[in-house]
């Protein structure tokens, strides 16, 4: 085929004519942030993981650390996650003071082992445990029905970290199609809506669930644990109005006070500003029309890769053809790795490495982990390739991917 003239990222966002013609729309209008984009884009998100609630964040570590504040994460509270995964999916136990503990992924799947899980529950007092972090990794989708059972066992919370997954699914026991996000096996899901993800939005993350209490409890959080829900209000209505304890105070004060005044809001619990913004849920509103079409173009690639390297002496395993996979990434795993990507790098084609097993970051290593703790996500992480994945991807560029390794081999 040649050589290519232009670089090949392994993911790239897809903008186009009416995503920016969405954002001047509302560059022109009335509100830039905290205006009606945001629900409508909360709503549309909701529909389409099939959801009945979202709340939109600042992005997907955002989005992970208020669902630990939401099922109230502390101190020494332990949750056990996937090495392989990034950093925000264990960090988000670690800001709020909670432990990470790590389990072991399926070396065929790349998923949280749910057997590893089980070991580590039945190893340990009941009670040690607050919670599970599956994560829908490369988009493949971790089989919630499985996991809940397990949970529920132990009286566990779930958080399913679905940012590789959106439009995603496992099929059920009872034959039925369950979305990634869709609540119905998990207290709590997350998306992130970076350039490289399904849906770009520059930044953003989602929040979904199909817990009231908890959606109430978010949507507070995310804008500094302040509330203007009169329901919701502590303080009097006269407090509120600001005449009590005041010298001016009279009956007629207090015939006037009927309700609160339309000023009037209150911070009720530590909060944070993770807020994202109308021309962002804009961009995010358009670019959800598209997410179906995307869906179909990426699993169209993953099938191409998929014949182009089965039965290849020097790959020792890949992401293949999956049902409900969402391909956010297509993994191969491959001998001289190193080699092979520093090769690709000199043929203008960027591949990537997901992940580095989170329990040997340095950072996680200072809690006593080590080399040899989790064996298969440690050799997945010797082999892993991540090739270029995204919708506008050229079946020549493919093709000149595929070449260009089969060619280092050769």
């Amino acid at each position: 085929m040649g050589e290519s003239n232009h670089n090949i990222p392994y993911g790239k966002q897809h903008i186009n004519e009416s995503d920016i013609e969405a954002v001047t729309e509302v560059l022109k209008s009335d509100y830039l942030t905290q205006g009606p984009k945001i629900a409508e884009f909360e709503e549309a998100f909701a529909n389409y993981v099939e959801s009945k609630y979202a709340v939109a964040v600042s992005n997907g570590t955002a989005a992970l650390h208020l669902c630990a504040l939401a099922l109230d994460v502390t101190e020494g509270d332990k949750v056990i996650t996937t090495p392989i995964t990034f950093a925000a999916s264990a960090n988000c136990v670690r800001y709020c003071g909670g432990e990470v503990d790590f389990a072991d992924i399926d070396p065929d799947t790349y998923l949280l082992d749910i057997e590893k899980v089980r070991k580590l529950l039945e190893d340990s007092p009941k009670g040690t445990y607050k919670g599970i972090i599956p994560v829908d990794f490369a988009g493949r989708a971790v089989n919630l029905e499985a996991f809940i059972e397990l949970a529920d066992e132990y009286n566990l919370w779930i958080i399913e970290d679905a940012c590789h997954a959106p439009g995603g699914y496992f099929t059920d026991s009872k034959a039925k199609q369950q979305r990634c996000g869709n609540g119905n096996f998990a207290d709590l899901a997350i998306f992130s809506f970076h350039p490289v993800k399904h849906i770009a939005a520059g930044e953003g993350g989602m929040i979904t669930t199909n817990d009231e209490k908890l959606y109430n409890k978010l949507f507070k959080l995310r804008s500094h644990g302040i509330t203007k829900n009169k329901e919701e209000f502590q303080n009097s209505k006269s407090f509120a109005a600001g005449i009590q304890n005041s010298k001016f105070r009279n009956s007629s004060d207090h015939r006037r006070i009927q309700n609160y005044p339309a000023w009037y809001m209150e911070m009720q619990e530590l909060g944070y500003n993770y807020r994202l913004t109308d021309f962002q849920c804009a961009l995010g509103l358009s670019q959800l029309q598209r997410a179906d079409e995307g869906l179909v173009r990426r699993r169209e690639i993953a099938k191409v890769y998929d014949e182009a390297f089965k039965g290849k002496s020097f790959i020792k395993n890949q992401s293949g053809v999956v049902e409900g996979h969402a391909y956010h990434l297509y993994v191969i795993e491959a001998e001289d790795r190193l080699g092979l990507y520093n090769y690709l790098r000199e043929q203008n084609i960027y591949a990537q490495i997901h992940y580095i097993p989170l329990h040997l970051m340095p950072y996680y290593r200072q809690f006593g982990w080590k080399v040899g703790d989790m064996p298969h996500a440690e050799t997945y992480y010797k082999h892993c390739i991540s090739l270029p994945m995204f919708p506008t991807l050229s079946d020549e560029d493919q093709q000149y991917v595929i070449e260009k390794i089969m060619g280092y081999y050769s």
